[in-house]
């Protein structure tokens, strides 16, 4: 039975195939930090020189987001919600010993040596702010007090200190998160994950709080326009509202991302039905609807199961043996 009433089941699968076969679900998210995560790489913050913008061709430095500090968390929320509801047990571990029969190996792969592999459903390219890098991050003292809470012990200064770059509240990540051959079960537990997911970046940090802001989806017979190609489209119609150090308005944003994605959208060479803004508020309030609710949250995780085992027994199980 559909779970969806708001979109036309023609967009999915009733099976997750073997093969490709040209089916593709674009999730359209703007990624807006709001504490100071770290998305880094030897101790450094990730960045990119790239040009500003599609017509502004000038040089600039942008913070990068790379693909698996995007997927990693996503993945991470979506297996806590399957050993939550029991769908898998303690014995399965992320990283080490994968049961290869649930959602989260199914569509996000897993490589287990001599065991098996399948390769991930979920696409995710590496994400670029919006505004330039100086502008988005900042520099903090780190220090490690005594438990008096002085940095001093008996007259002499402990040396914990440290320097360490962070991102800004309220930076914006234009990304798409792509899904191959969805399933309605397989869709919505992707986009539910991208729903739910609030940190990212180095998990060893107390801070890292994300929001993610969903502003439509893209159903196509082949794969759309690039994460950087969309954010230098924002750019240039955002350009004369970046003024630091204020930050960029949300509102701002979300308005700018529709129209970037609307105008690169008419470029493209593929078949494809587009719900952006108000096309999408339907889905997307059928689906917050769905997923608010213990009972709604567990036929979407079991319909996405469901599919998982069916494509194990049919394809995986053999391939194991």
């Amino acid at each position: 039975m559909s779970l969806l009433k708001s979109i036309d089941s023609k967009f999915f699968h009733t099976e997750i195939p073997s093969k490709p076969m040209g089916k593709y679900a674009h999730f359209l998210t703007i990624r807006v930090t709001e504490s100071y995560p770290l998305f880094q790489t030897d101790g450094e913050l990730n960045k990119a020189r790239v040009t500003a913008g599609v017509e502004d061709q000038s040089l600039m430095s942008r913070l990068a987001m790379f693909k698996r500090k995007q997927s990693t968390p996503e993945r991470l929320v979506g297996r806590e919600l399957l050993r939550n509801y029991g769908i898998i047990t303690e014995a399965c571990e992320y990283n080490e010993k994968f049961e290869m029969d649930h959602p989260d190996s199914i569509v996000y792969g897993f490589a287990i040596g001599d065991s098996g592999s399948e390769k991930s459903k979920v696409v995710v390219d590496t994400a670029f702010s919006i505004t330039p890098f100086d502008e988005s991050h900042e520099t903090f003292t780190l220090n490690a007090p005594y438990e008096s809470g002085t940095m001093s012990k008996q007259g002499v200064v402990t040396s914990r200190i440290n320097q360490q770059d962070h991102i800004r509240p309220q930076v914006f990540f234009p990304s798409i998160v792509t899904l191959k051959d969805p399933t309605e079960g397989t869709f919505l537990y992707v986009m539910n994950n991208i729903l739910r997911t609030r940190h990212y970046g180095a998990q060893t940090t107390r801070t890292g709080r994300l929001r993610n802001e969903l502003i439509g989806v893209v159903f196509a017979d082949g794969e759309i326009v690039s994460n950087l190609r969309w954010t230098q489209m924002i750019y240039d119609l955002m350009k004369d509202k970046i003024a630091p150090p204020d930050p960029l308005q949300e509102a701002d944003v979300l308005d700018a991302a529709k129209e970037a994605i609307a105008q690169l959208m008419t470029e493209e060479v593929i078949v494809h039905t587009d719900l952006i803004g108000e096309a999408f508020q339907a889905l997307l309030g059928e689906v917050k609807s769905l997923t608010s609710t213990e009972e709604g949250i567990q036929s979407l995780l079991q319909t996405a199961d469901r599919d998982a085992k069916a494509y194990y027994e049919k394809y995986v199980k053999k391939q194991g043996k």
